[in-house]
């Protein structure tokens, strides 16, 4: 009888995770709102390839491996928006413009209510996240105030681990699930291309919370953190 209890128990688990799964994407709605990425901003981020990860290519098309998940530091979508649409670097941002005047970008930016916006191809390569951009998808969610209040939103979340989940099933080989914070752990792995040793910088989002609850939601997907493989 007990045993008969256990299958009954892992038979109704596994119902309520296939739910789970169909309702994530039955939900998931994203919106194209297009940053500006022309001809410029293209050229760039060729020169960019060719500078940092020693690549010589004819367009800027990836295979992503990697997701990567952000926060904007910033508590305004607009605000947030308009930081990532022109197609050259802000003049504040002196901590990565030596590296290049190529502006940042992410394909996608989810707004504290979880509407999930699409900003580019999400086959381009995007600038985001230093040494991992040729071949990761990046995700800013709006907030982090300051670039230190956890304050993400659960509709954030929601869509954080619906996005997974579609991008997953989209491109069979992302194998990675990782935290902008994290991203040094992963420089001792074959995904790592960053050629100047001395460009680094100290990235605190989103937070050990938000990236420990979404792994949690999509724990069968396996995806690997990093240094687990």
């Amino acid at each position: 009888m007990r045993s008969l209890k256990n299958i009954f128990l892992l038979l109704t688990l596994l119902s309520l995770l296939s739910y789970a799964n169909s309702a994530d994407k039955q939900e998931l709605k994203i919106i194209d709102k297009p940053i500006d990425f022309g001809k410029e901003r293209i050229e760039m981020t060729k020169a960019y390839i060719k500078k940092h990860y020693g690549f010589e290519v004819e367009n800027i098309e990836i295979k992503p491996k990697i997701i990567v998940l952000h926060w904007t530091a910033e508590m305004s979508f607009d605000k947030s928006f308009k930081r990532l649409q022109p197609q050259k670097l802000f003049s504040d941002r002196k901590d990565i413009a030596k590296a290049s005047a190529l502006n940042v970008s992410s394909q996608f930016l989810v707004d504290r209510d979880g509407t999930i916006y699409r900003l580019m191809p999400e086959n381009w390569m995007a600038r985001h996240v230093i040494g991992l951009n040729y071949y990761s998808i990046g995700i800013e969610n709006v907030g982090g105030k300051g670039n230190k209040r956890d304050d993400l939103t659960p509709a954030q979340l929601k869509s954080n681990i619906a996005l997974v989940r579609y991008l997953k099933e989209k491109y069979p080989t992302i194998t990675y699930l990782i935290g902008h914070h994290e991203y040094r752990q992963m420089e001792k792995t074959d995904l790592w291309l960053e050629l100047d040793k001395g460009y680094r910088t100290k990235k605190t989002d989103p937070g050990d919370r938000f990236m420990s609850d979404v792994r949690k939601a999509v724990a069968d997907l396996n995806l690997s953190s990093p240094l687990q493989k």
